[in-house]
């Protein structure tokens, strides 16, 4: 039995570049840092928070690239000079990625208590009937 691929099943026409968008996200190489949620504020809008604490807004980069929503952190050091006893906040980098459909736009982004809310909306499309029209040969 052969198995098919998700993309070039033969009822799907036209959907071969979903199989590279599920590739794609499985590589975006996040590590889990920072810890993010996602919620659904209502039917056709999103929320996506990622916690940053000690990030201020200019450390802090948000960019949309090909439907892919990457959000980049980085952190001036400011070590220089001080001795720590112990240093258990780690001022790194971090890129988290976002894969968005087609139709999904960013709205505004917030910072709130250490906390960056990215807002999201989906466009709903109209709904469209064709008929297509027969013709003899």
């Amino acid at each position: 039995m052969t198995k098919l691929a998700m993309g070039t099943h033969p009822f799907l026409l036209g959907f071969e570049q979903l199989e590279r968008l599920v590739e794609r996200t499985a590589k975006t190489g996040n590590d889990g840092y920072p810890p993010y949620n996602i919620e659904q504020t209502s039917d056709t809008s999103y929320r996506i928070t990622l916690a940053v604490a000690g990030f201020r807004e200019d450390d802090l980069s948000i960019t949309l690239e090909n439907n892919q929503l990457v959000i980049r952190g980085k952190q001036a050091d400011d070590s220089e000079g001080r001795v720590f006893l112990h240093r258990g906040i780690a001022a790194r980098q971090f890129q988290r990625a976002f894969v968005l459909a087609d139709g999904v736009d960013v709205g505004e982004a917030v910072m709130e208590n250490g906390l960056l809310h990215v807002d999201l909306t989906r466009s709903v499309p109209e709904s469209v009937v064709q008929t297509i029209n027969i013709r003899r040969s």
